[in-house]
């Protein structure tokens, strides 16, 4: 048996003295693991760090063994990534959130989301926005995904601007309003035709991370005996604090 394909690195663990178990999101394969042999080695490492994209040949005898990797570097992100706290994080909780996909079972939408976000981490409130995006298109990916195009309750499709909690439906701001305290915010990158570049403000990011995770641990996490990444709340910090010292005169 033998692939190429491209993918993206989202965890290494060294196995015996000289070698790793490298863990990829592919684009036609899926999330998947092989051996790297060297791969616990300076010439390597560097290669072998979330985040970074590759190019990588797997080779079995069948198609159920673990396999070798021979990997390439295509696109090396991780230095440019550790060099920010809300990077870090991010790289960490996204790799998380990879996990919660069925091993060796193809997703390409969300390798292609995940290819882009890790592009853009410059700019935490951007990187905060994409963040939460990724999260909603994960929950789409795995059957809980949220109805945010029509109202719940009226079947409107403007003036959306809250979220029912037990139904994950949009709701209008007319049909909402009786029930404001009991409803979650929407916030407007998340709404249809709003919400353009760099149109988000600390408490937009808080709605949205309040919105995502909230279904994220009824439908996704908590059914499997988890809880958000500590990596999650790290992130979220990270992009409070950073952008708390960017508003400072």
């Amino acid at each position: 048996m033998e692939w190429t394909d491209e993918g993206i690195v989202l965890g290494v663990r060294r196995h015996g003295e000289s070698s790793a178990i490298v863990e990829l999101l592919t684009r036609e394969h899926g999330r998947h693991l092989g051996l790297v042999r060297g791969g616990a080695g300076s010439r390597m490492r560097p290669l072998l760090q979330p985040g970074n994209s590759v190019t990588a040949v797997w080779r079995a005898r069948l198609d159920e063994h673990l396999g070798t990797y021979a990997i390439e570097g295509t696109r090396l992100r991780a230095a440019t990534l550790l060099a920010s706290s809300h990077a870090v994080y991010g790289v960490t909780h996204l790799a998380s959130l990879a996990r919660l996909l069925p091993e060796r079972d193809p997703h390409e939408d969300i390798y292609e989301m995940l290819d882009r976000t890790l592009d853009d981490f410059d700019d935490a409130g951007g990187a905060a926005a994409h963040l939460i995006r990724f999260e909603l298109a994960m929950l789409a990916e795995l059957g809980f995904g949220l109805d945010l195009e029509n109202c719940a309750a009226t079947g409107e499709t403007t003036d959306l601007i809250y979220v029912s909690p037990k139904s994950g439906g949009a709701v209008s701001r007319a049909a909402g309003e009786p029930y404001r305290d009991r409803l979650l915010r929407l916030p407007a990158f998340l709404r249809e035709g709003e919400g353009g570049t760099n149109s988000w403000s600390d408490q937009d990011l808080m709605d949205g991370f309040r919105l995502t995770g909230l279904f994220l641990l009824r439908h996704v996490l908590e059914p499997r005996g988890q809880g958000h990444s500590d990596a999650r709340g790290g992130f979220i910090n990270a992009v409070t604090k950073h952008r708390a010292r960017l508003a400072q005169p």
